[in-house]
């Protein structure tokens, strides 16, 4: 489903009729910069092999096959004269610190630029209005649409990141405070870090590789400029990810040493309780055996003798385990 269009010359947005027509007319009249820009929202592979016919854009087939399997890895593929890339998306659920993760595919090629969104997050109005407004940006082509929508993705990673950086100082700050913290807790936050890094990783080689490699489709140094601050960008926001991710690892290691610590100071504490309680239950166990023959049965103050015995020891065990720090 088309859900917008429009036509660039010389970077401005221009009526769009027919798509057919227009990308006609701007390949035999047009600039080398102007071009058309279609937006597809989960298309079928009817659909968008219909587009490709009928406007003639010539899409390779494994990346229209990409395009609608989606659950790709994020990527920059160069098929002939044509530009495949893959982004994914990213949006920070506030009430459940959860990372979801959408997926955007953009084709570049002489005079169009076609997205394919998947899933609802991320739509490209904001993107399009903000380029809209810089017709300096827009007039270097079909490339500068591909560095505004990078641009934005990976400004989205970096407002994710804050995010993420805040939760786990949080977590530190629980396990090494005196309370414990749940280990699933702390494994949660670590599933969404990695979330995160599957998303930015695969991204990387590829965007150095479209900066440095001999066939870049980047023609002018402007752009070149352009895609290095997002490939910086992109950079930082991985090197802070991968060490979240480092840091909830030893993280969770220090706090599963901390329950085992708490676990161990617990059995100490129950140890010495038990052994408090076993000398009392001794001596009365020997007094409490029904025979006639034992002595000091028959002693006037036996009983309280007895118990002060009991008293003592259980005091000077206190006392001792006390010292120990078992209790």
């Amino acid at each position: 489903m088309i859900i917008d269009k429009a036509l660039y010359r010389d970077g401005r947005r221009d009526t769009c009729g027919d798509l057919s027509d227009e990308l006609d007319a701007i390949r035999v009249t047009g600039s080398a910069t102007d071009f058309i820009w279609i937006g597809l929202k989960d298309p079928s592979m009817a659909e968008l092999e219909h587009v490709n016919d009928e406007l003639g854009l010539g899409l390779h087939p494994l990346a229209i096959e990409d395009a609608v399997m989606g659950r790709q890895r994020a990527k920059i593929e160069l098929y002939g004269r044509t530009v495949f890339v893959v982004l994914k998306t990213l949006s920070y659920i506030e009430e459940t610190s959860d990372v979801e993760t959408g997926e955007l595919m953009v084709h570049i090629g002489e005079h169009f630029v076609l997205t394919i969104r998947r899933g609802e997050l991320s739509p490209l109005a904001g993107v399009r209005k903000g380029l809209e407004e810089e017709p300096d940006k827009l007039v270097l082509g079909p490339m500068a649409a591909l560095h505004a929508i990078m641009d934005r993705v990976v400004d989205q990673y970096r407002e994710i990141e804050v995010e993420v950086a805040r939760d786990v100082d949080e977590i530190e700050e629980a396990v090494f405070s005196e309370g414990l913290v749940s280990s699933d807790t702390i494994y949660r936050l670590k599933r969404e870090v990695l979330e995160f890094r599957r998303a930015i990783t695969p991204l990387i080689a590829p965007l150095r590789l479209l900066l440095t490699s001999t066939r870049t489709p980047l023609p002018h140094e402007e752009l070149r400029l352009l895609f290095r601050d997002v490939d910086d960008h992109l950079h930082f926001v991985a090197d802070r990810v991968d060490s979240y991710d480092r840091l909830l690892t030893d993280v969770l290691s220090a706090n599963l040493a901390k329950i085992s610590v708490q676990q161990n100071s617990d059995m100490r504490k129950i140890s010495a309780w038990v052994a408090i309680a076993a000398v009392p239950t001794m001596i009365a166990g020997i007094y409490g055996m029904n025979f006639d023959f034992m002595p000091e049965l028959r002693w006037h103050y036996g009983y309280f003798i007895v118990l002060g015995v009991m008293a003592a020891a259980c005091t000077g065990l206190y006392v001792t385990f006390k010292r120990v720090r078992w209790l």
